[in-house]
């Protein structure tokens, strides 16, 4: 049987089942788009409460609104399992499973390997396995490969193995899965031609390229890429800040350069499960080759420092009131990583509150999107109110993540003193404020 030739007919009238494993931030909006494309798609994540919401018509990632699933449910063309043994009948399968870094910044594997075994089980002729999750260059052939073709299947005739990086961006209202380019790498030649054709249904603009690995390489390309010049822009900050420059008047000046520079900001920290962690797959993975990824390591140590730079602005902008830092109430503005998403992974409002209580302040936060926030296993606190007697009773307001809910007009009357991490306000928005 030519399995290639049954699965590409079966793609292009939409009769191949399609298999998301994995419902977080980049498996639900991807299981979204597969079925909005006109194929059945059965979604599979071991939280409970996600397959609940999911079977239920609901939804719980901000991007993807509850209507878009329950339409979609209603009609049959999407569903959400904890079984990897449900994924039987499925003809491609998309594993969207979360890649933490461990405390040694060494990568974690497990839901990977997991995942992969869970789908050898149930693997037959026919298929296509599509690895999704930012990992280091090889992992597709070392991990996912052989697993699928431990029953002696041959790749690129009986399975089909890709790899194509995930660029879900939470929180843009410009580009979504549809309009985002996506990369794809096959084992083969063949491979690659499935995959291409199976993105083509639910991406606009298919790029392919020579290999998995190729492919692993370009996602962390693009997060090492912003990391570095994150870094670069923080640590430019930090010169500015002994220089007594305002670097947003810099940076506002370079960025009218039409060509050779591209504006990068600093903030608090990095957040996301991208940016900060990515690059250091890519330098683990060099560390084994006996290479020092330099530009790597040196960014990650100057964003990594930058949540005790803003501390350090914290306890300046006490003491010039002739207050310390133990006792005083200090009020975070924003706690996820980026404005107007719910995403706290990473976030640097997590360091900057933990390094606040460890130093004796009475830490309150407000965010419109998070009601919640678990600062580390034992320690979960909940969100203040947003009000103008909060702002009042905070001896020290701290800008982390810039909402487009807050009033910052509001904020800055209701403020005595506020640090402000975001470029919310300028210098002639009072002497009260204190940037980066």
């Amino acid at each position: 049987m030519n399995y290639k030739q049954v699965l590409l007919g079966k793609i292009a009238d939409r009769t191949a089942i399609v298999a998301v494993a994995g419902l977080g931030y980049v498996g639900l909006p991807l299981a979204v788009e597969f079925a909005g494309a006109g194929f059945t798609v059965l979604g599979l994540d071991v939280d409970e409460d996600k397959v609940r919401t999911l079977n239920a018509g609901g939804s719980y990632i901000d991007d993807v609104p509850a209507d878009s699933v329950s339409s979609l449910v209603a009609a049959g063309r999407q569903s959400a399992t904890g079984y990897y043994d449900d994924l039987r009948a499925a003809y491609a399968i998309s594993i969207c499973v979360p890649t933490p870094l461990r405390k040694t910044r060494d990568p974690d594997m497990s839901y990977i390997s997991q995942a992969a075994d869970s789908i050898a089980e149930i693997c037959q002729p026919g298929m296509l396995i599509v690895l999704e999750s930012t990992t280091y260059p090889g992992t597709t052939e070392e991990i996912i490969l052989p697993e699928i073709t431990r029953e002696q299947l041959k790749v690129g005739q009986e399975v089909f193995v890709a790899y194509s990086p995930e660029r879900i961006d939470p929180g843009n209202r410009q580009y979504s899965v549809r309009n985002t380019p996506k990369v794809v790498g096959g084992i083969t030649d063949s491979c690659t031609e499935v995959a291409q054709a199976l993105y083509q249904a639910a991406v606009d603009k298919i790029i392919g390229v020579s290999s998995p690995t190729a492919a692993e390489m370009v996602k962390l390309l693009e997060n090492t890429f912003r990391a570095v010049n994150i870094g670069m822009v923080n640590e430019m900050a930090l010169m500015c800040d002994k220089l007594d420059i305002d670097v947003w008047e810099v940076i506002n000046a370079a960025a009218t350069k039409p060509f050779g520079y591209m504006p990068f900001y600093p903030g608090p920290g990095l957040g996301g499960h991208c940016i900060p962690v990515d690059p250091h797959y890519l330098s683990w993975k060099l560390r084994t080759l006996d290479y020092n990824a330099r530009f790597i390591e040196l960014a990650s140590e100057v964003n990594a420092a930058m949540p005790l730079y803003v501390l350090d602005k914290i306890t300046q902008a006490l003491n010039d009131q002739q207050k310390s830092v133990r006792g005083s109430q200090v009020l975070i503005l924003g706690a996820a990583y980026k404005r107007d998403v719910d995403d706290v992974r990473e976030s640097p409002a997590l360091d900057i509150i933990s390094l606040l209580r460890q130093r004796g302040a009475e830490v309150a936060y407000c965010d419109p999107h998070v009601p919640e926030l678990r600062l580390d296993p034992e320690t979960l606190i909940s969100g203040a109110d947003f009000s103008p007697a909060l702002l009042r009773s905070a001896d020290c307001v701290v800008v982390v993540t810039d909402h487009s809910a807050f009033d910052w007009r509001e904020i800055a009357a209701n403020s005595c003193v506020i640090v402000d991490t975001r470029h919310v306000y300028n210098s002639r928005d009072g002497d009260h404020i204190i940037g980066l």
